[in-house]
């Protein structure tokens, strides 16, 4: 199995985009009562992390079977590397203050579409 470095190399030179990004898996570990009085912070900062760049996506994750919340999120952040995009998860206040456990991989994106629309008339956008 190659190193992640040289699959990135590998990768570009079949002419996939490669686009490294950070992928953070936050599971709840207190209870949703914690989970909702820390989760204006929380939002606070993801708008920091957005305003800087850093945040790309970011959003809540249902249980196993879609129909429930599981008190868990998704977060993708535009990093260096993935030293910077763990500390940057570190400081999250729904992790530094206990509501979730997180971890960090790094994330190639090689294929796939996304179409945006802006209706700046409206205020309004969306994506599919």
């Amino acid at each position: 199995m190659p190193t992640w470095a040289q699959y990135r190399d590998i990768a570009r030179g079949r002419g996939a985009l490669a686009y490294q990004l950070f992928i953070v898996e936050s599971v709840a570990k207190a209870p949703p009562e914690k989970i909702q009085q820390i989760l204006p912070f929380h939002l606070a900062y993801q708008k920091e992390m957005e305003a800087a760049g850093k945040l790309f996506l970011a959003g809540p994750v249902s249980d196993e079977t879609g129909t429930a919340m599981s008190g868990g999120g998704l977060i993708i952040y535009r990093a260096e590397d993935i030293e910077e995009a763990r500390a940057i998860a570190a400081k999250d206040p729904m992790h530094k203050q206990g509501g979730r456990s997180f971890t960090v991989r790094a994330w190639l994106v090689n294929e796939g579409s996304l179409n945006i629309q802006l209706r700046l008339s409206e205020q309004r956008g969306g994506f599919d």
